[in-house]
């Protein structure tokens, strides 16, 4: 090698001094061109920065519009490929950083542990000197020798390392130090390059006292290869489980919103053709499930109520038909008398006037039923109520039916009671009760009504009630089909029902179970034995049975509420402190009797008496 020329490099062991080359110069840096930096800098970055450009505002929203049209599918699909990316991301990171430390620590312990000899450095010495250097083989670590001035030797076959002035100072400052066993401090290691600034070197600076210092470098070239190539297996690892996750997470969505397909192909279907007989497959108990569950029983209510809208229609127009029908047949009979000069005997013409009266008076009953039937249940507890005697209500409507059903005896045990509740709509129900009573009752036959602590009963002695037929009696235009041939239109019930649940009570149908034959009628209604009970209750502003603006609430006064079944053969039961919960019209659970199979003459069919033959009672 050529000798170079330099300063004399002072040497622990004594040797003579022998000359050094000067590490090359680093060329300086290119000026900054003016406003590429600082403070006043215009930039993502500087501080005349005005913020995103104009074409970002409003971007996550553009992206969100644009991700809602994406089937839900494809984004679980597209979320799952995404978490497990970004979940091999993350563990790539952390296994580069891991092996890049591992690599610099075993890279580390190898210069540390590097075996120099005191002939080895004199023999590097004397070939900067000029002299012949011994050969050595060749090796990856470089051992160069520098001075606090900046000289620096290094041996034959090795790659010079650029020295910095953290190297200067070592050499300048560092203690004495001997060739042999060195344990340095993390501090001795730095990353550096070359000296032609091609190779990226690891670096450990070991002083020599003197002003002298040693560096032991290996270029890290093989190990930014097997990190090059960790990099590119960890990304080949993250797509392939992204992609995987993707195709998972495709048949796995698949699967799951299979359900929600079929619903929503369910819900199209019912929109396209309003089938409301449209059901959907059930499995399971999840979510999905029960979202099925609650759509099948929605259209289930739906179909039922377009059944019972269509029966109310075909029933109404059933029913209008036979007295339009008698009406029409007597008007033209009339008229035709007139035309023809053919004058009918006034007997006739009597006759024919009170028929055609009475016909309009049953289309006006059946119409009123039908409206308020038909009324909403707001509108009905709008109406304005009052306290009413109960027992005076019945009274009423005992004449009235006394006068409706001549031969029929009626026997009446009223005890008082008050209530609040619509008067008129409160006779008419205990009219149809009656009229229901009458109506099935054998010639010369007798109707009890007792009234007691807010229980009214009705009893005939008729033919009683099919135990098939007691679900269905408060149905409306429902009749049973022994009783078709018989007046009525199947609507009485129906408002005896709504006008006892609208005053908080219960109404309920059954056969006698004394022996006697028959059928009962209960309503148990909320209420006061006293009027004084009633006007305290009121003045102390009862808002009323479940929510129903003006009925009792049955605080601190007496009320009775029937309760079937009640040890010790009692059927009421106090009331306690608090509204009372209204409840619907039920048919009470009795021992199963005997039913008596009504003839072809007295076919029985509770829910038709609804006194047609005249015009609701007014109070």
């Amino acid at each position: 090698m050529t000798p170079p020329t330099g300063r004399p490099l002072p040497f622990p062991s004594g040797a003579s001094p022998l000359p050094i080359p000067s590490p090359p110069a680093l060329p300086p840096h290119p000026p900054l061109p003016p406003g590429a930096g600082g403070p006043g800098a215009r930039g993502p970055g500087g501080a005349g920065s005005t913020g995103p450009a104009p074409g970002w505002r409003g971007l996550p929203a553009r992206l969100a519009r644009r991700l809602n049209r994406v089937p839900l599918r494809a984004r679980l699909a597209a979320l799952t490929a995404a978490a497990v990316a970004l979940a091999v991301a993350a563990c790539a990171v952390a296994a580069w950083f891991i092996v890049r430390d591992q690599l610099n620590e075993r890279l580390d312990e190898s210069l540390a542990t590097y075996d120099i000899s005191p002939r080895q450095l004199q023999n590097q010495l004397t070939a900067c000197s000029g002299g012949v250097e011994v050969p050595s083989p060749p090796s990856p670590v470089t051992v160069q020798i520098v001075t606090a001035e900046g000289d620096s030797c290094v041996g034959a076959n090795m790659i010079p390392v650029r020295v910095t002035d953290s190297d200067l100072t070592v050499a300048a400052e560092g203690p004495r130090a001997e060739l042999g066993p060195y344990t340095p401090e993390p501090g001795e290691f730095r990353q550096g390059t070359s000296a032609d600034g091609t190779e990226t070197m690891r670096v450990l600076v070991r002083p020599l006292g003197g002003g002298g210092a040693l560096l032991i470098a290996q270029s890290t070239a093989s190990m930014e290869a097997a990190l090059d190539n960790l990099v590119r297996l960890l990304a080949l690892a993250a797509g392939a489980g992204a992609g995987v996750a993707a195709v998972l997470g495709l048949l796995v969505a698949r699967g799951a919103l299979a359900p929600v397909h079929r619903l929503t192909g369910a819900i199209e279907y019912l929109t396209r053709t309003g089938d409301l007989r449209t059901r959907v497959p059930v499995e399971g108990d999840d979510e999905v499930a029960r979202l099925s569950r609650s759509f099948n029983a929605m259209t289930t209510a739906l179909d039922a109520s377009r059944a019972r809208e269509r029966d109310l229609v075909a029933d109404a127009g059933h029913e209008l038909r036979t007295p339009l029908t008698s009406l029409r047949a007597n008007v033209d009979l009339l008229l035709r008398s007139e035309r023809t000069g053919r004058t009918l005997p006034t007997e006739q013409r009597v006759r024919l006037l009170d028929q055609v009266k009475e016909q309009l008076v049953e289309m006006s009953t059946l119409v009123g039923d039908l409206l308020e039937l038909s009324r909403p249940e707001g509108e009905r507890h709008s109406t304005p109520v009052k306290v009413v005697p109960l027992h005076s209500t019945v009274e009423q409507a005992v004449r009235r039916a006394r006068l409706r059903g001549s031969g029929i005896t009626i026997d009446t045990d009223l005890g008082h009671w008050y209530v609040r509740s619509d008067p008129a709509m409160l006779e008419r129900a205990v009219l149809n009760l009656l009229d229901n009573a009458v109506k099935f009752s054998p010639p010369g036959g007798r109707v009890e009504v007792r009234l007691r602590h807010g229980e009214l009963t009705v009893r005939d002695h008729g033919i009683g009630i099919d135990p098939a037929d007691a679900p269905h009696v408060f149905e409306r235009f429902w009749r049973s089909p022994s009783a078709r041939g018989l007046p009525g239109s199947g609507l009485g019930l129906s408002i005896v029902a709504q006008v006892v649940r609208d005053a908080g009570g219960t109404v309920a149908l059954a056969p006698a179970d004394d022996g006697g034959g028959g059928t009962v009628a209960t309503v148990r209604l909320p209420g006061w034995a006293t009027g004084g009970d009633a006007d305290a209750a009121t003045a102390t502003g009862a808002t009323g049975v479940s929510g129903a603006p003006g009925l009792p609430r049955a605080t601190g006064v007496p009320g009775v509420l029937g309760v079937p079944g009640v040890p010790g053969g009692e059927r009421d039961r106090r009331v306690p402190d608090g509204p009372v919960t209204p409840i619907r019209a039920v048919t009470p659970a009795r021992p199963p009797q005997p039913a008596r199979r009504p003839g072809p003459a007295d076919g029985r069919g509770e829910g038709t008496g609804d006194g047609a033959a005249e015009e609701p009672p007014r109070s």
